[in-house]
């Protein structure tokens, strides 16, 4: 009977000490980004890459080269990857539904941050509300124009939830205002040297405009330069960016750019890396599909709100 017994705690110490090594073994993430060379993704992966070393995990992390074959394929090589879940930001919102889908079947876990993706069977989706900050900067730009002027949207990669969402807030917000008229829209891909290209031809076209709208802050700089290349004072043009990057901090400082759109990279990286953590290591569900949180206005006098002033304050 005691033999019997001193089996059995043996066995249950055994199930004990293996099933801590599971829940000690190291997890293991991907992380896909549309393309390292833009600021704010850079920024995006450090925060990243900090919350993997704070909770133990192993990262590896894959840049699409804003190239959306690229990234499906990049999505689908993962499923043989020995991963235990993936971060996703998707360069399109439908054109990784299928690569998600499978990564589903293979029992790999996703979550989108920044952009989601419509219709495909991930986790949950983690992002700022860039609808609400795309009302934001309409408000602020209406607010300085006192209710009339011409303005110049630079907007982002088409099919992409940012510039879909940033463009939808912006437009709601100006169309309230009858003698604001966007003279023109045009694409800059998210790079500042498009912005820069775009804006000049644009500033050829329709040489008198008072404020530029900019998806993101690197199209924002871009036109920025364009303003001063031509000639004209970049002190008479209202110009608002999206992203809080260190240079539009810099330019905000300066007085150049007005006021860029915070989005929090390192509380969104924070939100869905936990979140992913805590499904795999103990299958708890996130609190919901999708997870927004909200965008702060930067500009002189608030550039502490922003999670990059501490890396260029000590410029100024």
């Amino acid at each position: 009977m005691r033999r019997s017994v001193l089996t059995v705690i043996l066995g249950l110490l055994i199930v004990g000490v293996v099933g801590s090594a599971a829940m000690a073994e190291t997890l293991r993430f991907g992380l896909s980004v549309p393309s390292l060379s833009m600021t704010w993704f850079s920024f995006l992966k450090s925060a990243v890459e900090e919350q993997a070393a704070e909770m133990g995990v192993e990262l590896v992390v894959i840049d699409a080269r804003n190239q959306v074959g690229k990234q499906m394929s990049d999505v689908e090589d993962m499923i043989v990857q020995d991963l235990d879940g993936v971060l996703l930001v998707p360069i399109n919102v439908e054109a990784l539904v299928p690569a998600v889908e499978s990564l589903k079947e293979a029992g790999i876990p996703v979550v989108t941050v920044d952009r989601k993706i419509i219709g495909a069977p991930t986790l949950c989706h983690v992002g700022a509300d860039n609808v609400e900050g795309g009302r934001m900067a309409g408000h602020f730009i209406a607010h300085l124009l006192r209710g009339e002027g011409k303005v110049i949207e630079l907007t982002g990669t088409p099919g992409s939830s940012p510039a879909i969402d940033r463009g939808t807030g912006f437009n709601e917000v100006i169309a309230k205002y009858p003698k604001i008229e966007i003279i023109a829209q045009q694409t800059g891909q998210f790079t500042r040297a498009e912005g820069m290209t775009v804006m000049e031809n644009l500033i050829q076209a329709h040489p008198k405009f008072d404020a530029v709208f900019g998806h993101n802050d690197d199209m924002a700089i871009g036109a920025l330069e364009a303003i001063k290349g031509s000639g004209l004072n970049p002190d008479g043009v209202i110009t608002v960016g999206f992203d809080a990057i260190e240079d539009a901090l810099r330019a905000v400082k300066r007085g150049e750019l007005v006021a860029t759109i915070e989005q929090l990279p390192k509380e969104q990286a924070r939100t869905a890396f936990r979140i992913l953590v805590d499904y795999v290591r103990s299958g708890v569900e996130p609190p919901g599909s999708e997870i927004y949180i909200t965008p702060l206005l930067v500009m002189q006098g608030t550039l502490e709100k922003a999670e990059a002033w501490d890396l260029v304050k000590d410029e100024f």
